[in-house]
């Protein structure tokens, strides 16, 4: 799988006339807690050649392919990606945490990791993963059995509600590092629930005790009790290194010869 996917992300610079700055996985294999037969989420980020920048009308800015043999694949150009960045999109600052990158142009997660903290609206992101809390309490747990993958899909953004509550910082992508925060009472059962979900089909199904339940909902009513009294940003936002680091990768990505004296005359 990952001959294949450096065969495709080179294949995509070809067809497209794009340059891939970063390729990262986004899904359940980053988090920490992936199936057999869990998909290879991989998610890129590219820019075109300056020419493209210079026209009167936006074209599109991500590419979105269906999900073929467990590869899923999708990618946002450079500026949408740095505007995302400055407006505090969540997946995004996971993407850039990921421990597992497929591609990247030299130092580009860690030019950015500087501004990640100055970016990071802490309400934006509590609100962004209550509401993934929500919708698995509303649907997921409307029995008593939920599949194993989607309660994992709840358990993780709730711990990452309580670190953004708790610390008042940037929660880390992967989960063993969020759990951290797990009430001891729980760990035992989440840790054999990781090493069922290791083993089990996509499908499977358990009946989650009624501990771990309570956890979640009480992760859920705090943080929407306190996201009103966070701060949003710690100060302003990093537009002008953000511009920096656009042009940078931009003249990076595709050089422009310089013109020959008097060529214009």
């Amino acid at each position: 799988m990952l001959a294949r996917i450096s065969a495709v992300l080179t294949e995509l610079e070809a067809t497209h006339g794009i340059r891939i700055l970063y390729a990262a996985e986004a899904g359940s294999r980053a988090w920490g807690f992936p199936s057999p037969h869990s998909d290879y989420d991989v998610r890129f980020i590219y820019c075109h050649p300056a020419a493209w920048y210079l026209t009167l009308d936006d074209e599109a800015d991500t590419l979105n392919f269906p999900v073929e043999a467990l590869l899923d694949l999708g990618g946002w150009e450079l500026r949408k990606t740095l505007r995302l960045l400055r407006a505090s999109n969540a997946a995004l600052f996971e993407w850039l945490q990921s421990p597992i990158v497929y591609h990247q142009v030299p130092d580009f997660a860690a030019g950015l990791a500087p501004l990640l903290p100055r970016a990071f609206n802490l309400r934006a992101g509590l609100h962004h993963y209550l509401g993934l809390v929500r919708k698995g309490l509303e649907t997921d747990l409307a029995t008593g059995q939920v599949r194993l993958k989607r309660l994992f899909y709840m358990l993780r953004p709730a711990l990452a509600v309580r670190w953004i509550f708790e610390r008042h910082s940037l929660p880390p992508m992967q989960f063993d590092a969020l759990c951290v925060l797990l009430p001891t009472e729980l760990a035992a059962e989440v840790q054999e629930l990781l090493r069922v979900k290791s083993q089990a089909d996509e499908k499977a199904a358990v009946v989650p005790s009624a501990a771990l339940v309570a956890f979640l909902h009480a992760e859920y009513a705090v943080g929407s009790t306190l996201r009103d009294t966070l701060p949003a940003l710690p100060g302003p936002p990093p537009t002008p290194e953000l511009n920096a680091l656009f042009q940078h990768w931009l003249a990076a990505s595709f050089p422009i010869s310089q013109p020959t004296p008097g060529a214009f005359y």
